[in-house]
């Protein structure tokens, strides 16, 4: 069963008898991920640049947006509008589809994992999740990339408070460290 019909059938019905909601639209749900690299390298390097552009489009399935720098800070050799990183922002079957694959097959694939931290919400509801290495994700071939580089996993909810955003997220699967 994908992600999202589990959401609709199993999770969502759980969630409002747990968090005593009155509302069925109360129930938090994931908005949008995005998935965001910065590349220091990428004002010396272009291929980097490249290269990371090509990993994300494999990982997500979806086209890559280059960010670039808003002002010049001449300590790190980068001026206004060079470009140094990239993002891709994911809604609706697409996101669930990343969702399992992150939870299910990439996680898991961490060495000596634990579990994520359940510290990592921003107060609102938001779990953002730090990734150091791209091999973890199965599309990613070894042989294939130049070096390991890490991102940045912003899961983006509907949840008022932290407990509300750790509640859905554990009922998806997310594995949180136990303390």
């Amino acid at each position: 069963m994908s992600l999202k019909k589990r959401y609709r059938e199993t999770i969502q019905p759980k969630l409002l008898k747990d968090l005593s909601l009155t509302n069925i639209h109360e129930v938090p749900k994931v908005v949008k991920v995005t998935v965001n690299r910065g590349l220091g390298e990428a004002a010396t390097n272009a291929k980097s640049l490249e290269a990371s552009v090509k990993e994300l489009a494999q990982i997500t399935g979806q086209k890559v947006v280059v960010t670039r720098a808003k002002k010049a800070i001449a300590g790190f050799k980068i001026r206004q509008g060079m470009p140094i990183g990239c993002a891709v922002t994911l809604r609706g079957d697409r996101m669930y589809a990343f969702l399992e694959r992150l939870i299910n097959l990439a996680l898991p694939r961490i060495r000596d994992f634990r579990g994520v931290s359940a510290k990592s919400f921003d107060g609102r509801g938001n779990y953002t999740l730090g990734v150091r290495e791209q091999i973890i994700f199965p599309e990613i071939s070894f042989d294939k990339i130049d070096a390991i580089r890490g991102m940045d996993i912003t899961i983006v909810t509907t949840a008022r408070s932290d407990e509300e955003g750790r509640a859905l997220l554990s009922e998806m699967g997310m594995p949180f460290q136990s303390n």
